[in-house]
């Protein structure tokens, strides 16, 4: 005879259900338990290495432990930027004379404060997305690396993150002492955000081809006109002597704008997957269904995820560039020897920085380790609507702006490079 639960479990499941739902959005919860699960991050790997002894960190008596976490962690001092709004754990402590650095590479995010108590780090894991860290400045015979929960939460799980816990950048009008003007209005930037409203309160180095909001400071008006900026700059304003390098890169601000959404929407893809599927094992208990059954609500949620994830991929939205673009830093040359290329010499990391940020338009990020994480039912979804839009089948408005010339090469470098996608098949 089937199996039969009684009328109690039913009420049972129905409510662990209920709770479920209203639960859903919160990470903390069954079944991503962001706060609990074990973790295997760069940070995490590093700690581990520390704990063993078979890494160090060394204290540098200016820059405090930055310049030995930044060359254990594998992220170069060429992506500098420097952000002078108070919109970060020790706003007390920055100002346009004190701006925050921060140092990136594809996963891995480092913040450092002038006179901080704290170095504020961020590591994407492959399956939990980002976690929060810091790092006491102050000596010791054995650092050690500490994970934020809810002080960092606060501000990076909401909306402008995806409803994950995710990175953003932010666009502010500041004042002279580096607060949000709040009543003025602010953007969390991408690259669908035009040129011209991005990089409030961060200093920047390179040619834009168009006037925008860094480098500059406001007063509040007494109208709802436009505030006029003043002008603020390294050199001037804040010495750049007390950092790693004279720089706060253009093109590399322009790559974490791309980075920190993409990593959002991978993490929302994952954790919507996750869900679902946790969703489906309770309810088909409940409705006595085949294991394995997939509801169409289920099917639902991962498509619309799926379908986030590939506009963020694909760049759909793009703000056009107003002209030639180029950083100070070295950052690009630097970021674009890094790529997986093809029999031709192409890779996902190539630059354009003309009219667009890449020349191939398709994240460097399909080879990250995240991505390639992704549940299964995510990556099928992805190999199939990617196969859609590259063959010309998906004509929607999404996608409309990729050539087919973009089309070819988008296939024939992920084809060729072993993307998580790989089985993708090139153009004939």
């Amino acid at each position: 005879m089937p199996h039969r639960v009684t009328l109690s479990a039913v009420a049972c499941l129905i409510a662990t259900a209920v709770c479920c739902a209203n639960a859903s959005d919160d990470p903390n919860a069954a079944p991503i338990h962001y706060d609990t699960a074990p973790v295997d991050d760069a940070v995490a790997r590093l700690q581990r290495a520390l704990d063993a002894g078979e890494a160090e960190l060394s204290w540098d008596e200016r820059l405090g432990w930055l310049p030995s976490v930044l060359e254990a962690l594998g992220v170069s001092d060429q992506s500098q930027l420097l952000v002078f709004s108070k919109t970060s754990l020790q706003t007390a402590k920055i100002s346009p004379h004190r701006p925050r650095a921060v140092y990136f590479n594809d996963d891995t995010y480092v913040g450092y404060v002038q006179r901080g108590d704290l170095i504020e780090l961020s590591a994407v894991d492959p399956r939990q997305g980002t976690i929060f860290y810091s790092l006491p400045q102050e000596e010791a015979d054995a650092p050690r690396f500490v994970r934020e929960q809810g002080r960092c939460l606060v501000c990076h799980d909401n909306g402008r993150t995806r409803d994950v816990p995710g990175l953003l950048v932010r666009s502010v009008y500041p004042d002279d002492r580096g607060h949000a003007l709040l009543s003025l209005g602010d953007e969390t930037t991408d690259p669908t955000t035009p040129l011209e409203q991005r990089y409030g309160g961060w200093y920047v180095t390179g040619e834009a081809g168009v006037a925008h909001r860094g480098n500059a400071v406001y007063t509040e008006p007494d109208s709802a006109d436009e505030p006029e900026p003043i002008a603020v700059s390294l050199g001037k304003t804040c010495s750049p002597d007390r950092y790693l390098t004279p720089h706060s890169d253009l093109v590399a601000l322009m790559v974490l704008e791309h980075q920190s959404q993409m990593h959002n929407a991978i993490t929302r893809a994952s954790y919507e997957a996750r869900r679902a599927a946790a969703y489906d094992t309770m309810w088909n208990e409940i409705l006595e269904k085949p294991e394995g059954h997939v509801f169409a609500v289920s099917e639902r949620r991962i498509e619309r995820a799926v379908e986030q994830l590939l506009e963020c991929l694909l760049f759909s939205g793009e703000a056009a560039l107003p002209g030639a673009v180029s950083g100070t830093s070295g950052f690009a040359a630097k970021f674009e020897a890094a790529g997986h290329r093809d029999g031709q010499g192409r890779s996902l990391r190539d630059f354009d920085l003309q009219t667009r940020l890449f020349k191939h338009p398709c994240s460097y990020l399909i080879h990250s380790e995240a991505f390639a994480a992704l549940p299964e039912p995510v990556l099928e979804l992805v190999e199939e609507r990617l196969g859609e839009i590259l063959t010309g089948e998906d004509a929607s408005p999404a996608f409309a702006h990729l050539t087919p010339a973009d089309h070819r090469a988008i296939s024939e470098i992920l084809s060729a490079t072993k993307s998580p996608v790989g089985r993708l098949l090139a153009h004939e």
